[in-house]
Formats: C-alpha cells, structure tokens, sequence
C-alpha cells in the first residue's frame, strides 16, 4: 500500500497552494437517505448507498473495497471506474485535433493507436486531485493540468461533490484554461447497478428500465467507436430510449453498435431539449434508470448536449463487486451486461467535426467562460 501510494504521489502534480493529500484516503459524506464516499485518485466516487424499496441502504456503483485496487486496476485493464475523465472525455480520431490554428498531438491510447481515448494514457483518472474543501454533506477537489499529454495550455479544475435530503448527489465540474486556447470536456465515469445485485435479476442491468425521452437522435460511429460525421435518428431503431424500455429488450440486435464484432449499447446520444427549455438547462430530467429489483430509481439533471450510454459490453466475470454487494453464499462478479456507464458530456469528437457547430461548448479560453459541467443525480423508489 505504502509504495502504490508513493508511486501515484510521485507521478501525478498537486495544485497550487494546496496542501500534498493522500491519493487513497476516503472522504465520506452524507445526508437523510443518502451516502458516498470519494478518494483523491482520480477524483473518483467508489460508494454511493441509496435506501431501496425495503429501506434497506443499497450500494448501486461498481469499485473497489481496497482503494489501492483502483490502481492495480488502472495498470492492467484500465476501466475507468468511478473517476473524472479528462482533459477530453471519450474518444479523439487519430489523437489530433486543431485549434485557432495551432495543431496538437495526443497520445493514441485505444484501438492499437488508431485514437485517444479519455484523455491519454494519463487522463485526469490516474491523477491525484487534491481535496481543498471536506465536510460532511460536500468534498471538493482540484487538479492543475500543466499540458498534460500534450493538451495546449496549463486548466485548473475544481471538482464538489455534495449529497443531500431528496436524497441527491450533485457534481459540479469547473475548468478554467490560464492561458492557451483548449478543449475541455469533462466526464464522470461511474458504473451503475441500481439492483445492486440482490438477486439474480439485479446481476445485470439487462432487466433495468431506461428512458431518454429528449435523445431523439446520436452520433453514428465506425467499427472502432470514432464518429463518422453522420447523425442518426432513434425513430425505429433498438437505440430509441424515447420511451420506457427494459435494456435488455432490444440488445441483441444492437450487434458491431459497440464496436467491431460487440453486441451491446456504447452510444452517443444528443439531447434536444423541448422548446419551452434551454440547450443548457438543468430544469427537465434527461434520463430515469430504474431497477424492479430493488426498486430503486435515478433521474438524471445535467446542462450537458449529450450523454454516452454503455452496457458494460466487455466485462466478463472477472471482477468481483464489493464486500456491500455481496448476496449470495458465494463470491459474485460483474458480468456481462452487469453495469451501466452513463457519461453526462458534450458531443464527442466535436473538435474534429466544426460542421457540428459544438466549439462553444468544447473550445475555451482566457476570457470566454469556464467550462462546467453540471449533473444532478435524484434518487426515489418506484411508486414513490
């Protein structure tokens, strides 16, 4: 444990004016009906308890019990679980994008170098956010990225986490650049099961019920999940979530949807807001997941144009889920179909596509807004 936690110490930058912390340390917050606890490393969430339809609290995200664990994980299979991604969430064709002229170069960490994915090799994931701010309803961290993997110029980024009465967990994520212009587009990577794996029927999120009632259209992407140019339209296809529909409903027909030779959801999905609303505004829930098995249910609030859906398509019984998961006699690991990553974000790849119209929300500087990316996660029980 000692020497994970020098060697994350060592790699990863602390902000300025801000006292060293300890990567691995928990920080955890609450208030009625809710419970969540964070580490430095990466900015990360690792538990969030929520009551189900007995009242019994429930942990419906994936992790780890032992938080050394999240970098084993990162130096091996790399999943992302839990943290901020960042400088630039999601994926970047041929790691290259230009801004106002000035070309940069990023690292090809995904598809055998063919794009960048998350950032880099070293995203804001595997970065040691430092925690300025603790108490016992909020926590916040900041990370200053001094052109990490080659991204143009130095951002500072605050990320508070705060829980209460509802219950509800609210993220802000605030991105300021010093000086040169960037992209910025922020992410949190968290893995949901919100049946908690109780029973077997909340083993996999196949039996939830998700809606999307704004995503009426998405990015169409090639067989290594980079976007083509094209916008599709939901209407007809297994990707319409318009409606409430069980996950599983319509998977199998979702086949090279998620990559070559995958079958399962990894989409991109646009979110146009009724007219009576804003391209930005929080007001209307873009998104209600919800599990029979618990009864548990979360509408998501975000001022983000899009959200990425994947189904945990490549998990395959390796990973055990943590000791608060545990229901059976026996070990139980995530398999496939076991989780749900929901990604509250811009539209992907958008500095490569200026037809798109997306540079405000992606391309900062000095003088324009910071970056903020704001979601709001409201958690009840069916029939509630």
């Amino acid at each position: 444990m000692f020497y994970i936690c020098m060697l994350v110490t060592a790699l990863l930058p602390i902000a300025v004016g801000a006292q060293n912390t300890n990567p691995l340390q928990k920080y955890t917050i609450s208030a009625p009906g809710i419970n969540a606890t964070f580490i430095p490393y990466g900015a990360r969430l690792t538990n969030l308890y929520v009551n189900d339809k007995n009242g019994d609290p429930q942990d419906v995200v994936l992790g780890f019990d032992n938080a050394a664990d999240y970098v084993r994980n990162d130096e091996t299979v790399h999943t992302y679980l839990g943290p901020i991604v960042g400088r630039y969430a999601n994926r970047i064709k041929n790691g290259t994008f230009t801004v106002q002229g000035v070309t940069s170069n990023i690292p090809e960490n995904d598809n055998m170098g063919h794009d960048t994915l998350h950032g880099g090799k070293i995203g804001y994931d595997q970065r040691n956010w430092t925690v300025v701010s603790a108490n016992t309803t909020s926590v916040t961290f900041s990370l200053l990225d001094q052109a990490f993997e080659g991204f143009p110029g130095n951002v500072i980024t605050y990320a508070t986490y705060t829980v209460s009465a509802g219950p509800t967990w609210t993220s802000r994520l605030v991105s300021i650049p010093l000086d040169e212009p960037t992209p910025i587009m922020l992410a949190n990577h968290v893995y949901w099961n919100l049946g908690a794996f109780v029973d077997p029927a909340g083993s996999t999120v196949l039996n939830h019920t998700l809606q999307m009632p704004y995503a009426r259209r998405y990015i169409e992407i090639d067989n290594i999940e980079v976007p083509t140019g094209a916008i599709g339209a939901v209407n007809g296809t297994f990707l319409d979530f318009t409606s409430p529909k069980q996950i599983g409903r319509d998977i199998e027909s979702a086949t090279n949807n998620c990559g070559y030779n995958c079958t399962g959801y990894d989409n991109a999905f646009i979110l146009d807001r009724p007219r009576y609303s804003a391209p930005e505004a929080t007001d209307v829930s873009m998104l209600t997941l919800s599990s029979a098995s618990t009864g548990i249910r979360m509408d998501i609030f975000t001022n983000q144009q899009s959200l990425q859906i994947y189904t945990c398509d490549n998990t395959n019984g390796t990973l055990p889920v943590k000791e608060s998961q545990q229901h059976a006699s026996n070990t139980t690991y995530v398999e496939k179909y076991g989780c749900i990553v929901i990604e509250t974000q811009q539209w992907i790849d958008a500095i490569n596509h200026p037809e798109w119209g997306q540079d405000q929300y992606q391309i900062y500087t000095v003088d324009s807004e910071p970056a903020v990316v704001f979601a709001r996660y409201d958690f009840s029980t069916l029939g509630q």
